[in-house]
């Protein structure tokens, strides 16, 4: 079987005739619906050639004449092509064509460029609102969501600031719409408890290193799993982050960061390069957090959030997003008395405006804190003693570690046999491809597992040096 063709490549078939026939979007019309083009050969390859130059010569942008009483669809394609899309990553290309292939053109598409108004703004997005959704109307109902609008607005909004730009029409009517409020998601963080159960639980299930180093550095998913060791100075605990990892059509693709400000280097606290530099021991992969099934790839962000959920469902954790595992690292940073500034570039925003937006009610309640301090010193009121409650706080969780129905990956094979011993068996893929596999036995159950887990690190080790002796082997032959 062939590979799917990706999209804007076109479609490739064979007719009945025996003839193939290649076929490609070139734009679509007023009610959103694809305008194509095909081209007909007698063998696949010559299809495939002929098609890529059909696809050279003719694109929806070569009949688009700029003028100010031009179609709004045409328009804002021409905007998105020519201006947009270059500075866009594959995920947002994909939203921004959605967005103008569902709603934009079928709704606003036929009217002219210099008669479009505020009002016919605001009627389309009342009729998003009320009707908009074309799937799963029965489950989700018929309108859709408050951030589907105002990412349409945005979209159109600056698509009509480069029309008033060029000159084609004197004023923005984006700007005169009134739209809901931009409602973000509510923004939950772990207590200290619940990281210590979160922590002690993954690192049951194999995966502490993973939330270790998310709740000391609040980096996002795609930042984390990017990570390589190259990225880590073990003498210095540098960190570098300078890529991301993401999902665009079922494929992950490594590229930069969110922004400039997101390519930066943090200090990790010495605890935490101890427990990567172990933790290095038993990884054979240039990836920190490599993929459990695929090779020399990273671990998917979607595996990493699915991880959590689990993890915070056997420790009793309240469920939050893995990136309130960032927020729970910021507001903590804060409550330690981090400033501002510093914790903007540890977590990569733009400015310090940014973080001082999205952490508000944290930075509020430090001020609180402070002029009650001021006001103490002032009058020379002793502050009361801290509660007991407080005090426990403080302590560390007595939770022991869930052990689900199931083995964890990675964590090998554990019964009792028929004699009451316990037996553990690991099997590792060797670098020469073979399968190696290794038992362990005690009396108890509690003793088969230190073993089964000295044993699997043992192992890794092992297959690590292994394969960079192979690695070594072939550089030099």
């Amino acid at each position: 079987m062939g590979r799917k063709r990706k999209s804007g490549e076109g479609t490739v078939r064979l007719r009945k005739d025996g003839r193939w026939e290649g076929r490609v979007v070139i734009g679509y019309d007023d009610k959103g619906l694809p305008k194509t083009k095909n081209v007909l050969a007698k063998t696949k390859a010559e299809c495939v050639e002929k098609l890529n130059t059909l696809k050279n010569t003719v694109t929806p942008m070569t009949a688009v004449k700029v003028r100010a009483d031009m179609p709004f669809g045409e328009w804002v394609e021409f905007w998105y092509e020519n201006y947009s899309k270059p500075m866009l990553r594959p995920s947002s290309q994909r939203s921004y064509e959605g967005f103008i292939r569902l709603y934009i053109r079928p709704k606003l598409g036929h009217i002219p460029l210099n008669k479009l108004t505020t009002n016919d703004l605001q009627q389309f997005y009342t009729w998003m609102k009320k009707d908009g959704r074309s799937q799963c109307r029965e489950s989700q109902g018929t309108g859709l969501s408050d951030n589907m609008l105002l990412n349409c607005h945005s979209l159109c909004r600056r698509a009509l600031e480069k029309a008033v730009a060029e000159g084609l029409i004197p004023q923005n009517p984006a700007l005169g719409c009134k739209l809901t409020p931009d409602r973000r998601k509510e923004m939950q963080v772990l207590s200290r408890e619940e990281m210590q159960r979160l922590l002690i639980q993954a690192k049951a299930e194999g995966y502490y290193e993973v939330f270790l180093l998310e709740l000391t550095t609040g980096l996002r998913v795609g930042e984390l799993m990017a990570l390589q060791w190259d990225d880590l100075n073990f003498n210095t605990g540098e960190l570098r982050i300078e890529r991301q990892v993401c999902k665009v059509k079922g494929e992950l693709l490594i590229q930069p960061p969110k922004t400039k400000a997101s390519i930066r280097t943090v200090i990790l606290p010495p605890p935490v390069v101890e427990a990567l530099q172990m933790y290095k021991q038993t990884v054979s992969s240039r990836w920190i957090f490599p993929s459990p099934k695929k090779e020399d790839a990273p671990l998917a962000p979607a595996a990493a959030s699915h991880r959590l959920s689990m993890i915070l469902t056997h420790s009793g954790c309240k469920k939050v997003r893995f990136h309130d595992l960032r927020h729970t690292f910021a507001t903590n940073a804060l409550e330690h008395g981090m400033d501002v500034k510093t914790l903007s570039t540890i977590i990569g925003h733009v400015s310090s405006a940014t973080t001082l937006n999205v952490y508000a009610h944290i930075t509020d309640d430090m001020q609180r804190q402070a002029a009650v301090k001021i006001d103490r010193g002032i009058v020379k009121v002793e502050a009361p003693a801290e509660s007991s409650q407080a005090e426990v706080s403080r302590t560390m969780t007595d939770f022991k570690a869930q052990r689900g129905k199931h083995r964890y990956w990675g964590s090998g094979y554990l019964g009792q046999r028929k004699g009451g011993r316990w037996a553990g068996q690991y099997t590792i893929k060797w670098p020469d491809g073979g399968k190696v596999s290794r038992s362990v036995y005690a009396d108890t159950e509690e003793e088969c597992e230190r073993l089964l887990a000295a044993m699997i690190r043992e192992m890794k080790t092992e297959a690590a040096a292994e394969k960079e002796w192979l690695r070594t082997e072939n550089q030099a032959s």
